[in-house]
This record gives structure tokens, sequence and C-alpha cells, in this order.
């Protein structure tokens, strides 16, 4: 436990250390935001804000897990994943500054990147022989996918990766809503450690090993959000937010918990399923079902302040995580 604990201090004590620095650092090289023209009208002072933040996230966080880690391969997995959705979010944000816009990457080029990270996480799962059953809380029953389980790894990472990402447009609200997100996977697994076994020699340190991920991760982000907290001095990008969702989905992966990632990443979930059903109102019935999409810039149009929507959406978020942690318990345990 001591090392989890380490983990989650180095990470914040490195990210607030450098983040000033490494703020500078963008500054200097003009590394600033590009806002969407047809975003809320008000963003437009969020304008040349430094970007690329979730560099930070990531060398606090993989700097902070390696001296302490036991090297299991799901926990290298899970950073493994994180890394390559942060660096195809560096990519992505990378181009937007390069051409001075704020459309990057296209999205077919992230789908194919992201299909390349999901062979990975694949191959990883198939050499520890995780079960393709999906298990189904309350009904208690597993569902057999077969073959059709490593199609749905794609999406689960593509959909966490563009969940995330879709969040991060509000001063704190992906880093915050990220960090109960991690919390709550890193408590499963403390606790999961913890009963593993009565003596502490012969307990799961996979268990132990995915803690510490989580935690380093925690730590990182709290560090970023103390200099992205409304009004932000820096944003994640996409580098941030595609990190934290190829984290969640290779966590809910790894555990084998992939139906909880509907309640742990609810808020992400919510986000997406707005723009589509926004799209799908539109294109259908030539309506608008929210004034402006993802649905934290409808709260926007509605003359909610940025920090009521990030405070309000954290409170969902922790509802959502509680209610995913008890079936988690009440449940996974018993399997």
């Amino acid at each position: 436990m001591t090392r989890v604990l380490f983990a989650a201090l180095v990470a914040l004590v490195v990210s607030i250390a450098i983040g000033p620095k490494f703020i500078a650092f963008l500054r200097r090289n003009e590394f600033g935001q590009h806002i969407r023209e047809e975003g809320p009208q008000h963003h437009f002072a969020k304008q040349g804000t430094p970007t690329m933040g979730g560099l930070l996230i990531l060398f606090a966080a993989t700097i902070a897990f390696l001296p302490v880690s036991h090297f299991r391969l799901q926990a290298l997995t899970v950073l493994f994943a994180t890394l390559a959705c942060g660096a195809i979010g560096f990519v992505d944000d990378f181009i937007k500054l390069t051409h001075k816009r704020s459309l990057g990457l296209s999205g077919r080029w992230k789908l194919l990147l992201l299909a390349g990270v999901t062979a990975v996480v694949g191959l990883v799962a198939y050499h520890l022989r995780l079960s393709t059953n999906v298990y189904l809380p309350v009904a208690d029953v597993s569902i057999p996918l077969w073959w059709f389980w490593y199609p749905f790894l794609f999406l689960i990472i593509g959909g966490a990766a563009n969940g995330t990402n879709l969040a991060d447009g509000i001063d704190g609200l992906a880093a915050g809503t990220a960090i109960i997100a991690l919390f709550t996977f890193t408590a499963m697994n403390i606790v999961s450690y913890v009963r593993s076994s009565r003596i502490p020699a012969h307990r799961n340190l996979t268990k132990l090993d995915l803690a510490i991920v989580g935690a380093a991760l925690i730590g990182a982000a709290v560090g970023f959000l103390w200099y992205n907290a409304f009004p932000a001095e820096v944003i994640m990008g996409d580098t941030g937010s595609m990190a934290f969702g190829g984290a969640l989905a290779t966590f809910a992966i790894m555990m084998k918990v992939e139906l909880l990632l509907l309640l742990i990443g609810g808020i992400f979930v919510i986000e997406a399923l707005s723009v589509m059903i926004q799209v799908f109102a539109f294109k259908r019935f030539g309506r608008r079902v929210f004034l402006m999409t993802p649905i934290h810039h409808h709260f926007e149009m509605k003359a909610w302040s940025e920090t009521k929507i990030t405070a309000r959406f954290w409170i969902v978020a922790g509802l959502l995580c509680s209610a995913g942690f008890a079936l988690y318990y009440r449940y996974y345990f018993a399997q």
C-alpha cells in the first residue's frame, strides 16, 4: 500500500513542481489553443491558452509509476494504452498548432491508430487468457462473445478515448471527472488486493500494480488540475483527454469489468451520446435536441457558469462511480 501512496505523491509533486516551467515553455513557443468558430462566443477569450498539458500528466505519472511497479503485464498494458492514446492526441494537437486551426488529425486516422492500440491490448488479453465473456451484473449472467470480444475492445477503447476528448471543453471538467473515475478503479484494485489473501505476502500483486498505475495517474492529474482549474493556465488538449480515455478503457478490460465503464465513465458516455443524438435528430428530423453539443455547451448556452457546470458534472460523476463501485463490490467479488 505504501507503493500506491508513493506513486500518487511523487506524481503530484512532480506535476506541480514543473508545471510553471512547462507552461512557460508552451507560452514561449506559442503552443496555444485554437478555438472552434462554431463554439460558444465567450470561449474566444481562451484563444492562445497553452495546450498539450497532457504531456505534463503523462510524464509525471510515468516517472512515479516505474520505480515502484512490480511490472505486471496488466498494469504495463494500462500504461501503454495511456501513453499510446496520448501520443495519438499529441499528433492531433501538433497538427492543430502547426496549421493554426481547430481541426487536427482526421477521424479516419484517429480510428486507424486506435485500432492499432486495440490490437496490442487484444494480444495481451489473449496472452493472459482473459475470458471473452462479458459479465452483466444485477442479472448475474455472463454473455459469451467468443472472437467478437476483440472487436468489442475497439468499441471500448475508441469510445472512451473520444468520449473523454469531447468532455475537454471547460476548465477542469475533463481532468476532475477523470480523477474521480481513476480513483474508483484504483479503489477497486486496492480492495481486491487486500481481500486476495489474509497473508500480505500472498496477496495478488497484479491488483496492487494496477492500483499503483491508477494512483500515479491520479496524482499527476491532480497536479495538472492545480493549473487547469478556472481560469485555466493550461489546457490538456487531446494529448491528455485521449490518454485518460485509453487508461479508463484498458482498466475496464484488464479488470474484466467492461460494462461498469458505462457508469465509471458515465459523464464521458453522456457527452458522446449528446453528440450522437444531436446529429441523428438534425439529419433525421431537421431539428436540434440541445442548444449545442457536447452537452456541457448546452448548459453554457443556458447561461450556466463554467464553475457551476464543472462542479455539477463532478457530482454526477461521483454518484455514477459510487454506483459502479457498489456493483463491483456486490457482484464481481463473488465470481
